[in-house]
Parts: structure tokens; C-alpha cells; sequence
């Protein structure tokens, strides 16, 4: 089987995901995506001609988000007619799976070059959301449709799932509010220190104008004590009524685990934050980059998709990583860097534990809850920070993996190269 090898990655600069508030909320996601397209392109000299896809990953396909944004911001991007595009969605995960496609498609030796990436602007899915519940329209998995689905598998708010999760595995605050604050720290260094320079690309107008050129959305001057101070997100929704029967977010939970009393843990500090954003990666196979001049930063070693109790949805991070890490032949010891997405405090605590991992080597640039979350972009904003960072350490292996909505999660390990491997 041929070799996959990221050639580059680049992203946005994450941005306040509000409406009004953040630097990037009055543009179009396709204008974000194109922006990372177009940087891929002009970094390698990339002949579009030559691509034989675009795989993008968008979560929220609806609004200015729909249309298979991948095929259109690689026409706003410039790139050739010829070159393909499609879309998909994993929640969460996507961001990981456009580049685990990718690299599929190159490893069977069915495409040569790919571009993959993902763009999320939540301050336009927040809007919509609120817009839709205004008009009494449910959310996707509380529809009358999945009334079945729901009583199977029922599914609740994200991050009273989290709060579930911390009350089973017994977690404290003090605990969960660390992740959050050594999150805070992490970021505030690796910006100070320009680690993620290398791939971050400035966001400008139609008329050249720089719209964003540095994280928006950090918060360095977090402190433990005021993260101490902030109320539960989650306790209000957790029992407000969804319908007319009664049924609640806890209830959902507590349908198929009764004996949980669920404490409310997570907050606006220990949760990741709601931004915009857009990532991409250039893989190719080894003929193909020699072919074009092009140099490998790393090999993808190997994917894996994982599924797990959709009732508490942010669990298949751990499992993930023992696949992958099985079908890879390696173990957790040999895997220097890991990146677990910081979708809430919980996910993260519980696979450092779970995984016997020393935080020394787990998100040491911070994670979503510093930098933000544009949910289809971020399994590939991972990735290219975790080629960064390997890079800079002059270290050898990476695993990604990250929850992903419904009881997934994909993951995949890297191998920093300086060249092609035999």
C-alpha cells in the first residue's frame, strides 16, 4: 500500500463566534475556506490542475454553510474546474475524517493529491439555532422522526452529557476548572512564543484588508480563583422542559443511567469556546510530491473511527485511541504528543486518566477551551498543530482524536518526517 504524507496544513485565526462581537462573524464560511485553499496553494506552488479532490467537513450544513462547500470555495479559491470537491459531516469529528479520507484515497492509490479541511462559523449556527427554536422547530434528534431513535438511544445537550460524564467518573471542580485554567496558560505561552505562526494565515476582505491576523478569543488573564466564581452552564437547561411530555435533557440521560444524580461541574471556563474558523491540509503520495517538489512534514501512520454509548455521547476518545494506537503496532508510550479535543473539561481529565498519559505531553499548547472550537474545522486544525509542534520538539509520532456528537470519535496518528519513507 502507497504512503500518505502531509506536505501542509494551514488555518484561520479563531475568532469570537457571536454575532456583532467577533472580527470574523460578518463573513461567508466559503470566503474562510477558500482563504485556507488559496494559502495552501500559493505556500506550494500547488498546480490545481492536479488535485484530485477537495474533502471538506462543515457540521452545520444549513444556511451559508450548505451547498458542498468544498467544491465552492476551491472555485472562489481559484482552483482549476477539474479539481473536485465535496463535503461531509461528522459533527465534531469531521475535521479528522476529511484528512483520514484523504489520506485513504492516496494510500489505495486511487487519487494522488488532496486537499482536506473543514470551516465552522458558529456565530452563524448559533443564530440559526436560536432562530429555528424561536419558530418551534426542534433540534435535528428531537424531531418526531426520531421519536424511535430516542427511546433506543436516547441523546441529550452535549454538555450535560459532560456533566454526566464527571458525576460518573467522580471528577471534582477543582479538577475540571485546572483543565480549563491550564488551557488558559498553554495558549497564552505558545502565542507569546509564535508556535503557531507556521501555519496560521491572516483572513482578509475582498479588498485586501486584514480582517484577522491573531486568536480572538483566548483569555490569559483567567485565574483559578476566577474560574472558581463561575456558575454551571448547564444546571437551567438540564431540567427544562424539550415537549409537552416533560422530557428534559437530564431525563434523557437518566433514562438509561437512573441512578445518576447529576452534578453540574462545567462553565464557560472549563468548556470550549464558541468561534469561527477554517483549517486545511495538502496530502499527496510520495510520487506525486516528488514529481512536483514538494517536501513531507509527516506521514499518516493510520485512522480509525469509533463508536460508543450515544446516551453519553463524549466517550469514544479513549477506545479510538486504543484502536488506532492497535492498528498503528504502537503503544501509548511510543506516541510523544497527544491531542485530545477540549470539548468540555471531562473529556480531556477522563482520557489522560483513562490512558495512564502525563499532561507533559498531552495539549501542550492549550486546546478549545483557550482557543475555541469551530466544530467542523478543528480535527484539522489539530493536525496541523500537532505537525508544528512535532516539528519544533524534533519529535517522532503524534495521535489526534477528539468526541464527536452521537457517541463517535476518529483518531489518527502522524509520524514527522524529513523525508520520504522507503
Amino acid at each position: 500500500m502507497a504512503e500518505a504524507y502531509i506536505i501542509d496544513a494551514v488555518r484561520t485565526p479563531r475568532g469570537i463566534g457571536k454575532q456583532g462581537k467577533g472580527a470574523l462573524a460578518h463573513m461567508h464560511p466559503q470566503h474562510l475556506a477558500a482563504t485556507c485553499l488559496t494559502a495552501i496553494k500559493d505556500r506550494n506552488d500547488l498546480d490545481t490542475s492536479t488535485v484530485d479532490d477537495v474533502i471538506w467537513s462543515v457540521s452545520t450544513q444549513d444556511g451559508m454553510q450548505a451547498g458542498d462547500l468544498g467544491r465552492m470555495a476551491a472555485l472562489d479559491a481559484g482552483y482549476d474546474v477539474t479539481s473536485s470537491g465535496t463535503t461531509l459531516d461528522r459533527f465534531c469529528g469531521g475535521g479528522i475524517t476529511s484528512v483520514a479520507l484523504a489520506a485513504a484515497q492516496v494510500m489505495s492509490g486511487m487519487e494522488d493529491c488532496v486537499v482536506a479541511g473543514g470551516t465552522e462559523m458558529m456565530s452563524l449556527t448559533a443564530q440559526m439555532t436560536k432562530d429555528k427554536m424561536a419558530a418551534g422547530l426542534k433540534p435535528p434528534m428531537m424531531g418526531s422522526h426520531n421519536e424511535r431513535l430516542m427511546r433506543s438511544h436516547p441523546q441529550s445537550h452535549q454538555g450535560v452529557c459532560g456533566d454526566a460524564i464527571a458525576t460518573i467518573e467522580g471528577f471534582t471542580r477543582e479538577e475540571l476548572d485546572e483543565v480549563g485554567y491550564r488551557s488558559q496558560q498553554r495558549a497564552a505561552k505558545a502565542i507569546a512564543e509564535g508556535r503557531f505562526d507556521k501555519s496560521v494565515v491572516p483572513v482578509k476582505d475582498d479588498e485586501g484588508n486584514v480582517v484577522l491576523d491573531k486568536e480572538e478569543y483566548p483569555r490569559p488573564q483567567t485565574t483559578r480563583e476566577g474560574l472558581a466564581e463561575l456558575e454551571p452552564a448547564f444546571a437551567k437547561i438540564a431540567n427544562v422542559p424539550l415537549d409537552k411530555s416533560g422530557t428534559t435533557f437530564a431525563g434523557l440521560v437518566n433514562a438509561k443511567y437512573p441512578d445518576v444524580e447529576i452534578k453540574h461541574f462545567h462553565h464557560a471556563g472549563n468548556s470550549s469556546g464558541v468561534v469561527d474558523g477554517a483549517a486545511a491540509v495538502l496530502v499527496a503520495s510520495k510520487d506525486y510530491a516528488q514529481n512536483h517538489g514538494l517536501k513531507p512534514r509527516a506521514r499518516i501512520v493510520a485512522t480509525a473511527n469509533m463508536g460508543d454509548d450515544p446516551t453519553l455521547m463524549l466517550n469514544a476518545p479513549v477506545p479510538a485511541a486504543k484502536k488506532v494506537l492497535a492498528k498503528a503496532g504502537l503503544t501509548t508510550d511510543d506516541i510523544d504528543l497527544f491531542e485530545i479535543n477540549e470539548a468540555f473539561a471531562v473529556v480531556a481529565a477522563k482520557f489522560v486518566k483513562d490512558l495512564g498519559l502525563d499532561w507533559d505531553k498531552v495539549n501542550v499548547n492549550g486546546g478549545s477551551i483557550a482557543l475555541g472550537h469551530p466544530i467542523g474545522a478543528t480535527g484539522s486544525i489539530l493536525i496541523g498543530t500537532m505537525v508544528d509542534e512535532l516539528e519544533r520538539q524534533n519529535k517522532r509520532y503524534g495521535l489526534v482524536t477528539m468526541c464527536a456528537a452521537g457517541g463517535m470519535a476518529p483518531a489518527i496518528i502522524v509520524e514527522r518526517v524529513d523525508d520520504f519513507v522507503d
